[in-house]
Parts: C-alpha cells; structure tokens; sequence
C-alpha cells in the first residue's frame, strides 16, 4: 500500500506522518517512509537545490518543475517500487500532487503537461491513498516560524493559490485524495487518518 501526505506549508504533515507511521507499525505493517524531494543521494542534493537557493541562483518555473520529477523518478526506482515490490508499506510526505499545485496552478505552468511529465518521471506509480491536510494559509502561517526556505518565503497570496489548487485536484481526485481538516487537535486528526488507512488496508 502506497500513502502520501500533502498540504500547504505548517499544515503538520510532519506531526501527522510520524504518528500514522508509528500506527501502522503496531498493525503489523513493514513501514518505509520518504520524503519528495529527496530520500536518496540525488534527491538530497536535488532538495538541497530547490529549497535553499537563493536570489543568486535564479530557477524558473519549469526548470524547479523538472528538478523536482527528477528527483522524484529516482525516488521510485531507488526506494518506492522496491519496497511496494516487497510488500512493503510505503508513506511519503509529498509526491507528484505537489508539483501538479505547486508548479501547475501557483507556478503558472500548464497543469496538464506537468500532470504528463509526471506521468512519465513516476512510469505511472501513484498513491492508493492520499491525505490533503488543508487549513486557512493564515493559521498554516503562525504556525511555520521565522526561519522559511526559498518556497515558503512566497508569500500569503501564492499560498492561497496553492490551497485552492490542492481543493481543485481534490475534487478531480475525490476516490484517491481525502481532504483532512487540520485546524483540529492532533489526536482528532490522526483518529481520521486511521479511520481511512483501516479502510484502505482491509481491501
């Protein structure tokens, strides 16, 4: 079985995937956790690339659209396929949806075309299930700190895009993708993930 998490910037996905994971290992389930980009050595640097550039190192839209399913591609080859091929759990804190919103409908490239380079960089390999943890950009802000990297530092309207771009995908992706609301505690939260992931388990 295949997870993934997404969501705009100080969701907690990070709190969320940790304790889901912990879950899944009490349920007897062999657990491989990663995140995208990054989880091998080119996707580290890939990483390293994207988010902590800055001004001297100018990265157009499409140029950190093919970083990213760069990166991404060797994420599956490298971790995501051989674990799943092993009967492995896999939980990823990103995948292609967040190119599809970050790049397509925030960054101004055509959705579709980035939904087709996906296509190819993941041969297809997609999340069974995946949790869109969404919240107000407001409430996500105060939540993420002073010390932002180079996508977070965008700004209050980019992240409304983002958000309105995940809901979007949602709804094209209503059997695959659950919506999540994060502005809860956190046990509430991961009661619902549960909920959901013991459905998808027992099919």
């Amino acid at each position: 079985m295949f997870f993934s998490f997404d969501g705009i910037d100080g969701v907690g996905k990070t709190t969320q995937m940790q304790l889901f994971c912990q879950w899944l290992v009490e349920q007897d389930q062999e657990v491989v956790t990663c995140r995208d980009p990054g989880s091998t050595p080119l996707g580290e640097r890939v990483r390293e690339i994207l988010l902590t550039s800055g001004e001297e190192t100018p990265i157009a839209a499409c140029s950190e659209m093919l970083l990213y399913m760069a990166a991404r591609a060797q994420l599956v080859d490298e971790v995501i396929r051989p674990a799943l091929v092993a009967g492995k759990t896999v939980v990823s804190d990103r995948y292609l949806l967040a190119n599809v919103v970050y790049q397509g409908y925030a960054g101004g490239l055509d959705v579709s075309a980035v939904r087709d380079v996906g296509r190819v960089a993941t041969e297809g390999l997609m999340p069974e299930c995946t949790f869109l943890l969404d919240m107000s950009p407001n409430a996500a802000r105060d939540r993420m700190g002073d010390q932002l990297d180079r996508v977070e530092s965008r700004g209050d309207a980019y992240r409304e895009q983002l958000r309105q771009g995940f809901l979007q995908e949602a709804a094209l992706l209503d059997n695959k993708v659950h919506v999540i609301d994060a502005d809860r505690p956190i046990d509430e939260i991961q009661n619902e993930l549960r909920d959901i992931a013991k459905r998808q388990l027992s099919q």
